[in-house]
């Protein structure tokens, strides 16, 4: 899995993609019948179909991860941070973070750490410096950080890394691709920008695209440890279907059509169900006159901080329904 943790590794917070866009395009450039930039940074890779009947599929990962942008430096050197994405506060506190130009500093906090109550404004980076002026030759107002957190192999079949939200979902576009050179049907494999700040990127391409049907690929929170929220998604029991979420209820005809290829196919699989979060399946679900839409995804413990963990047969069994998806006949549609 070399190609997924070089992934993990790039810098891409939210706005701030081009890294990534830029290995993809040249990962896949061989590969694409298109390539298409957009205005605000996504990349669409676009694989035409041989069917007789194909219609278009837009499958949607997104680039960016969650980081975090300088608003201010204070003259003792401490450099104020908004999040950019939803950051859980008490792992972003004493995180380490590192700047585009490579600076890396630590979060520590202007309060006592059981003082904190949940407010970005109680942190501030510390990259070790203590004049403002020294800082700034360094670090700025605008400037963005992510949280760094190195690729590595767990034991059994569990890997941790930053980023894994949603690199993990372009690994998988990048490698149904690779699979399926010639499918049935029209894809667009779309490596959307500014996911986490409100599902943007995948708003203005499902608007270009005007697919006949939307699947996010993404990763949902497990529920099989403490700590976040309520639900039955398990890591090691395959990939998750998604029933809904918070902003989108997926289609009923496609849910089962994907239960039957995993039934079919032998890919182990569950369903996922999830009251608080959602992904680019509801931008797609929502563009335009509406359009069928669902979510392949990996569950993930530990999600918006830079430790995640993911089990490598989930994301082996997630290409494997997306490779059989793209090449199987869409008789639901009209």
């Amino acid at each position: 899995m070399e190609l997924f943790a070089q992934l993990t590794q790039l810098f891409g917070p939210s706005g701030y993609e081009s890294r990534v866009r830029e290995f993809i395009k040249n990962e896949l450039k061989d590969l694409a019948d298109e390539i298409i930039e957009d205005a605000i940074g996504n990349l669409i890779v676009f694989k035409k179909g041989y069917g007789e009947n194909k219609k278009k599929i837009m499958l949607s990962g997104h680039t960016d991860e969650i980081g975090v942008q300088v608003i201010k430096v204070e003259d003792n050197g401490m450099i104020m941070v908004k999040s950019l994405g939803s950051s859980w506060i008490y792992t972003t506190y004493q995180s380490r973070v590192q700047f585009k130009n490579g600076t890396i500093g630590v979060v520590a906090s202007r309060v006592r750490p059981d003082k904190i109550d949940d407010k970005f404004t109680n942190l501030y980076v510390d990259i070790g410096l203590s004049k403002k002026e020294d800082v700034l030759k360094l670090v700025d107002v605008g400037d963005a950080g992510v949280y760094m957190g190195s690729f590595e192999t767990l034991a059994g079949d569990y890997i941790t890394a930053k980023a894994i939200d949603d690199r993990v979902g372009c690994y998988m576009m990048m490698e149904t691709l690779k699979n399926v050179k010639s499918a049935y049907h029209d894809v667009y494999y779309v490596f959307a920008v500014q996911e986490e700040v409100g599902c943007r990127g995948s708003k203005v391409t499902a608007a270009r695209i005007k697919p006949d049907l939307g699947i996010a690929v993404d990763v949902t929170p497990g529920h099989d440890r403490p700590g976040d929220l309520e639900g039955s998604n398990t890591l090691g029991n395959g990939t998750a279907i998604k029933i809904s979420d918070t902003s989108v209820i997926c289609d009923e005809a496609l849910n089962e059509l994907m239960f039957a290829l995993c039934k079919e196919n032998n890919i182990p699989y569950q369903k996922e169900v999830i009251y608080v979060g959602g992904t680019d399946a509801s931008s797609m679900n929502m563009s335009g006159y509406g359009v069928k839409a669902g979510a392949v995804s990996v569950v993930t413990r530990y999600t918006h901080g830079p430790n995640a963990i993911v089990n490598k047969k989930d994301i082996e069994a997630s290409i494997s329904l997306l490779s059989k998806l793209v090449d199987t006949k869409l008789e639901f549609l009209v």
